[in-house]
């Protein structure tokens, strides 16, 4: 562990010194790029007969956030890379960052059960290698977390170390990243996906890969939080992980993508039905945190696609489809048992500003019928818990501008409209208006 600590130390003080990044040498760690993100968001008041602990603020709020970045590489010999990403985060959410489902600032981190404090932090730290399949291979560009050179068109990958599990997982190329495309929670990600992570979004594990010209087969294996929303995560797989396995079919690198993604988490979680029985029988509010036991499962399944339309794949639509069992507590990313979500997105070529886009998209999350009970009978779970139930789908409508006045800057004014919050009917509707700046080196 010291030894990895010294080298990634060393990594990380060296790479400043290399000028050209894009001529990959063995050895030479790399700078492969650098990201500031600002976030100013305001929340309108929002009619509310009633508020709980985690509902969104009724007289309306305003807060900014800021996230900073730096992300180094290194080739070594026989096929591996190492990587190594440095950030820090600094504000927070509208409303605390609970009291919906799709909450409207994905870069934001969540408090947790513990103080993170406002440090900068690793945020990956990881080996990769590759096993080439065949001898036809694709020029690679640099990027974050993708040191430049060629690679294979078939291979193996692997991947160990502490990473994101959804850098690898649910991807799309239209609704991906929070920090240039959707912002919500619901749009970025398929929120019924209760992916392994810290409260900052990580954690340690192993990715497995075959890649082909037309398809890719991925499975990974994950360290769970102890608790929900937790920072500290399980030591021993054997005692918790979350696993998945996700088939990516697409015959065309530009063309349409399709991806099947299967989860299953095991842990120490609660059983809604159990917390609901007991509470019942004491006359209590039902706490699903002092029901949790070891070896619980939660799983569940997602669809994820992408249809490029125009202008070199500029111009597209994508979907999300996810379930999950409902049964177990939502433990990681946020409290979504299905749903459902589309959008487009069209291409600033059309009014001269090829740099330029517009979308816009649609989301709707719902519940179990033993979740929304548990939520009726005034039981919180990490991001809701408006004291009382009134049972309705989450709708969630986004609409964003990315303008770039200039090279690495791009400037998102940002609509976000949500009916139902929290999936409550006696609540809302909430609006919310936001600006994003992203500047990335």
């Amino acid at each position: 562990m010291r030894s990895a600590r010294l080298y990634a130390s060393l990594c990380l003080l060296l790479a400043p010194l290399v000028l050209h990044a894009d001529d990959a040498r063995l050895w030479i760690p790399q700078w492969l790029g650098a990201q500031y993100t600002f976030v100013d968001q305001h929340q309108d008041s929002l009619h509310a007969p009633y508020s709980g602990d985690m509902s969104l603020r009724p007289q309306g709020d305003t807060e900014r956030s800021h996230t900073f970045g730096a992300y180094f590489g290194v080739a070594l010999p026989a096929h591996f890379q190492f990587y190594l990403d440095m950030e820090m985060f600094k504000g927070e959410g509208v409303s605390g960052a609970t009291g919906l489902a799709g909450l409207t600032n994905g870069d934001v981190i969540r408090s947790g059960t513990v103080s993170l404090g406002k440090r900068a932090y690793v945020a990956r730290r990881y080996l990769r290698w590759t096993l080439p399949l065949g001898d036809d291979a694709a020029p690679i560009e640099r990027a974050q977390d993708q040191l430049p050179g060629e690679e294979a068109t078939r291979h193996i990958e692997v991947k160990i170390g502490k990473m994101a599990v959804n850098d690898d997982f649910d991807k799309n190329r239209y609704a991906g990243s929070t920090r240039t495309q959707f912002m919500n929670w619901a749009l970025f990600n398929n929120p019924t996906w209760d992916f392994a992570a810290d409260t900052r979004g990580y954690t340690e594990g192993l990715m497995l890969a075959w890649v082909n010209p037309a398809w890719t087969l991925r499975y990974g294996i994950y360290r769970m939080p102890t608790e929900a929303n937790g920072q500290k995560l399980i030591d021993a797989l054997s005692e918790a992980q979350g696993q998945q396995l996700e088939l990516t079919l697409q015959p065309d690198p530009q063309g349409w993508a399709l991806r099947f993604l299967a989860f299953r988490n095991t842990a120490s979680m609660g059983i809604y039905r159990e917390a609901i029985d007991l509470a019942l029988a004491t006359g209590q509010v039902p706490d699903i945190r002092a029901n949790d036991q070891p070896g619980r499962m939660k799983y569940g399944f997602g669809l994820n696609g992408e249809l490029p339309l125009a202008d070199g794949g500029d111009t597209g639509l994508f979907m999300r489809a996810g379930w999950n069992n409902g049964r177990t507590e939502s433990f990681v990313f946020t409290e979504v048992d299905r749903m459902l979500s589309g959008g487009f997105q069209l291409s600033g070529v059309h009014w001269g500003r090829p740099q330029d886009h517009f979308a816009v998209a649609w989301d709707v999350n719902a519940l179990s019928r033993d979740h929304r009970e548990y939520l009726a009978l005034g039981g919180n779970g990490f991001v809701l818990g408006d004291g009382a139930l009134n049972y309705g789908r989450e709708q969630i409508l986004e609409a964003y501008y990315s303008f770039a006045p200039f090279a690495h800057v791009t400037l998102s004014p940002d609509l976000q409209l949500v009916h139902n919050p929290g999936y409550n009917r006696d609540r809302g509707p909430a609006r919310f208006v936001g600006l994003r700046a992203h500047l990335e080196l």
